[in-house]
């Protein structure tokens, strides 16, 4: 318990200095749909590439300094160069395209001109290259020659220093290389506010310092490299091109599913006979439900909950003013036409004015919609106990709340996996389960009548497996059957889609892309705000806006201060 407790929290801390770092870079460049998603960089769905090994971090082991510098040079690269420009001049071969790229990058960090800003590139360059001689790196000649290249390369364009504690190591190579690179190397610095001719004189410190690495293969015994997989060991272990800044990269870290792109992204479904839409008045007795009511109550007393308080944040985050009237006899506003006779008849009179009233209406639909899949039946107390509370204070808030869920009718496929069968078994037969949609509360329903079905969470038999994509369908639509003006989606998972009939019977990633596919189009439409809690894993792989929140344990008052922060993110 304490274990997943130290791994949920050391996410949340992961999250939080990414969403630092990616408010750092929209600030440099003036991009809102810049942010971070699994550890990677997208301007809204497409992925943005790396260019240089030291822009690489890990959030679990790099300082914040250093996590800041790789997000200012990241900044540096898309707001100072010019993406289709440099992918012109871009070599192929992988010595020439690494220098090539590392030039750039170096190039637009070296026109940095706050102090912070330079500071934070400094310390991740040093960070990074201390790691690279820690991991010795340094020891082959291949893998000297082009740290030692990085390092000429990046003090003649900052006019910074070579990292102190590497310089007698590379002392000797630096002299060599500055007397046969030193054109190109006085070109550089000379050029670097011209990506055109820059790239040129790139161009060709590349193609020399590839001779050299060639000579330097020999040194170390290794074959010339032909082709990008066959470079020597030390080159490949940092750094693997990503392509140009701008290029699309995958969607997520899941993966692509083939299935699904072979059928040019149309999702299947093999049968829909065994699909139902339950509440669960219709699936458990109302003794059952009562006793889970009572359980629920339990775990709400010991909370102690500030409910009045919760529904006021609520209400000021989710409502918009509206005019309701006029305050009369006021003592500054517009002038009252009604009451210039009481002016006549008592001069010091002064309350002659009108203000309009404005009071917050919360024109507002809220669904939250929870995975019902088995690893999250563990939570199922303190998610119903959550549930509750935040159901009851969008009441007091004059927000529509839902609450929905999503699972399976069976184990393994079910009855639709049975039917597949008889049918001989088609390859590739897209979704084979039973979905299961659940209503625990519809937003016409007062949540004083709902409580007995929202309990209903503890009902164990309910988690099974979870089919996300169809799910989140699902919930839009019910979102935009409701008349309100902004229409908000909070999905509660622990995981992936997991369905295992599908995944045997399709590929591994077919339900992931899936996923990803329909939030991407939800998103797109911008008629749903689609949001994520993920508990005790980071769920931005497939949802853009989305915390990790913690239900180990007792649940604290921290888990409603997140819901805030998230429904806060515009």
């Amino acid at each position: 318990m304490d274990a997943a407790v130290g791994t949920a929290a050391e996410t949340r801390r992961q999250q939080r200095l990414e969403e630092l770092c990616a408010a750092a870079i929209r600030a440099q460049v003036g991009d809102a749909e810049l942010r971070f998603r699994g550890h990677h960089l997208y301007r809204g769905a497409q992925r943005l590439a790396l260019h240089a090994p030291h822009l690489r971090t890990d959030p679990a082991a790099d300082d914040f300094g250093s996590l800041r510098g790789a997000a200012d040079g990241m900044a540096a690269r898309l707001r100072d160069s010019d993406p289709a420009l440099h992918a012109q001049a871009l070599p192929t071969e992988p010595v020439p395209r690494l220098v090539f790229e590392w030039a750039e990058q170096f190039r637009v960090e070296s026109l940095a001109t706050l102090p912070g800003v330079r500071a934070n590139l400094r310390h991740r360059h040093e960070t990074w290259s201390l790691a690279y001689h820690r991991a010795r790196l340094t020891e082959s000649n291949t893998g000297l020659l082009l740290y030692t290249v990085a390092q000429i390369v990046r003090a003649r364009l900052t006019g910074e220093p070579v990292v102190e504690a590497t310089e007698d190591l590379m002392e000797a190579l630096r002299a060599q290389l500055v007397h046969q690179l030193g054109h190109e190397l006085l070109a550089l610095r000379r050029t670097r506010h011209d990506q055109a001719a820059f790239a040129l004189h790139a161009q060709a410190l590349a193609r020399q310092v590839a001779e050299m690495a060639d000579a330097a293969d020999e040194a170390d015994g290794r074959p010339e490299r032909e082709t990008v997989d066959e470079r020597p060991l030390p080159f490949a272990l940092w750094f693997e091109p990503e392509g140009t800044l701008g290029e699309e990269g995958a969607a997520a870290a899941g993966g692509r599913s083939p299935v699904l792109e072979a059928a040019g992204g149309a999702y299947r479904v093999f049968t829909t006979a065994h699909d139902r839409e339950a509440r669960l008045a219709r699936l458990a007795r109302a003794e059952q439900l009562r006793d889970y009511r009572q359980r629920v109550d339990a775990r709400i007393a010991a909370q102690g909950v500030n409910l009045s308080r919760l529904a006021r944040e609520l209400r000021a985050l989710l409502a918009q003013p509206v005019d309701d009237g006029w305050d009369q006899a006021q003592e500054e506003g517009r002038i009252d036409g009604r009451r210039l006779a009481q002016l006549v008849a008592s001069p010091t009179e002064r309350r002659l004015f009108r203000r309009e009233r404005v009071q917050p209406q919360a024109d507002c639909a809220l669904v939250l919609l929870l995975d019902c899949s088995g690893s999250m039946k563990v939570h199922a107390e303190s998610l119903a106990m959550v549930c509750d509370v935040l159901l009851r204070a969008l009441e007091l808030a004059g927000v529509d709340g839902e609450l929905l869920g999503f699972s399976t009718g069976g184990w393994n496929g079910g009855r639709a996996r049975r039917d597949w069968q008889r049918a001989g078994s088609p390859p590739h037969p897209g979704r084979l389960n039973e979905a299961l949609h659940l209503v625990f509360k519809d937003a016409h329903t007062p949540w004083r009548r709902a409580r007995p079905e929202i309990a209903g969470l503890l009902k164990a038999d309910l988690f099974r497996e979870g089919i996300d994509g169809e799910a989140v369908d699902w919930a839009c639509d019910r979102l935009l059957a409701q008349p309100a003006a902004r229409r908000i989606l909070v999905v509660v998972s622990d995981g992936c889609p997991m369905d295992s009939a599908t995944i045997l019977a399709n590929d591994a990633a077919y339900l992931d892309q899936h996923l990803r596919d329909v939030v991407a189009r939800r998103e797109a439409e911008g008629a749903v705000e689609i949001r994520a809690l993920g508990v005790g894993l980071d769920l931005s792989p497939y949802y853009r806006r989305s915390r990790v929140v913690e239900l180990d344990g007792a649940v604290r008052n921290q888990i409603f201060r997140d819901i805030l922060a998230l429904l806060a993110a515009r």
